[in-house]
């Protein structure tokens, strides 16, 4: 294989939908089942935490039943040979169990909870197991504030996506895998690739790249596409 690369991912619901998770976005999508501003966003929060508890229970049940595709684990295979990011607005955790090493989560993590009071303090998070994934509405965290689902809700501002930028800066090649592009401040991490750099596209549908960018779309699903991927790099 030619030399080693620093490869960045960023992937979105499309690549978990080959795992059999829900999208929010598209037909038949979790949005049509619930108002997204009830389940996730902030003032949902505070509206109405027990059925915001409730619904991620739900996600947390699904997310047991469901295992990496096949893109997931060749996502993780690159890192044989090359040094591998990945950035995910997924908040499942497929791609560690794939054995993805580096993975920065950019909406949160489905199995953690936290302190509703102080949301980014590691001392109050906790990690669910498939034992022990429910959490009756009303729990408290350690510090006495209700125990909410360790996810960025709409409205609320994106911790890492500092960190993120910072490494889309050093990329070599930069993956999009199964993201829409029009969740923001995501889809504005493209704008952080150096000059030049080979920028791959994977979605099997049409996607409206913001312009001035070289991107090579692959109409593929994650796994189709990342099968691609790993040919192309043989080449680079």
């Amino acid at each position: 294989m030619s030399n080693r690369k620093k490869i960045v991912f960023l992937t979105g619901a499309g690549m978990s939908a080959e795992s059999g998770i829900s999208t929010f976005r598209d037909a038949g999508g979790l949005w049509e089942q619930y108002p997204v501003m009830q389940v996730a966003s902030h003032t949902g929060w505070l509206q109405d935490p027990d059925l915001v508890t409730r619904f991620y229970n739900e996600r947390r049940r699904q997310l047991f039943t469901t295992q990496p595709c096949g893109g997931h684990k060749l996502v993780a295979s690159l890192e044989q040979d090359h040094e591998v990011v990945v950035i995910t607005q997924n908040v499942d955790d497929l791609h560690e169990r794939a054995g993805s090493t580096n993975v920065i989560h950019l909406h949160g993590e489905l199995l953690k909870v936290c302190s509703s009071r102080d949301v980014e303090n590691p001392r109050y998070w906790q990690t669910l197991t498939p034992d022990n994934y429910e959490v009756v509405p009303g729990t408290l965290a350690a510090d006495g504030s209700l125990l909410r689902p360790y996810i960025v809700f709409f409205e609320e501002a994106v911790p890492m996506i500092a960190p993120a930028a910072e490494q889309v800066g050093k990329a070599d090649v930069f993956v999009i895998i199964g993201t829409s592009l029009n969740v923001y401040p995501a889809a504005g991490l493209i704008n952080y690739t150096r000059s030049g750099i080979p920028i791959y596209l994977i979605d099997p549908k049409d996607v409206s790249v913001p312009y001035g960018f070289n991107v090579t779309h692959i109409k593929a699903g994650a796994t189709e596409g990342m099968k691609q991927i790993v040919e192309k790099l043989r080449r680079i």
